[in-house]
């Protein structure tokens, strides 16, 4: 099989010596005056390109097309996040609201219930009196 030295034969690398964004054999490339420029030309020999310019044109579309649906999905995410912090919020308030009124009803009637404990503890200790009472023999 003979070599090609436009395909990386012997002496030549991969694309011929040319850039590595050589994709055919009707395509080549050659660096122009700064390092930046790029020369490109095209071999009208190979009529596919047509097709594949096409192809690609298709591909660029379904891009596009996924691009435009996934900024409506951030879009409609945002939205809720939003909605969802605004609600957060309101739940928060009433949250706060609610531990200021507990407060203020624990303040009110602060000492009525160490009368309850109290109660509670001597009703204990008169049953178990009571109890102790009732079956010792």
């Amino acid at each position: 099989m003979a070599s090609n030295p436009l395909r990386g034969g012997a002496g030549g690398s991969l694309y011929g010596g040319g850039a590595p964004y050589r994709s055919r054999d009707g395509l080549s490339t050659r660096t122009g005056a700064g390092s930046e420029e790029l020369q490109l030309r095209i071999d009208p020999m190979h009529s596919d390109l047509d097709d594949e310019i096409t192809g690609l044109h298709g591909q660029v579309r379904q891009l596009k097309n996924i691009a435009k649906e996934i900024g409506s999905e951030a879009q409609f995410q945002k939205n809720f996040l939003d909605e969802l912090q605004v609600t957060l919020m309101r739940a928060q308030a009433g949250v706060k609201n609610n531990i200021k009124k507990l407060n203020l009803s624990i303040i009110r009637s602060g000492n009525n219930h160490v009368m309850h404990v109290v109660l509670f503890a001597l009703l204990c200790f008169f049953i178990l009196y009571m109890w102790s009472k009732m079956f010792k023999r």
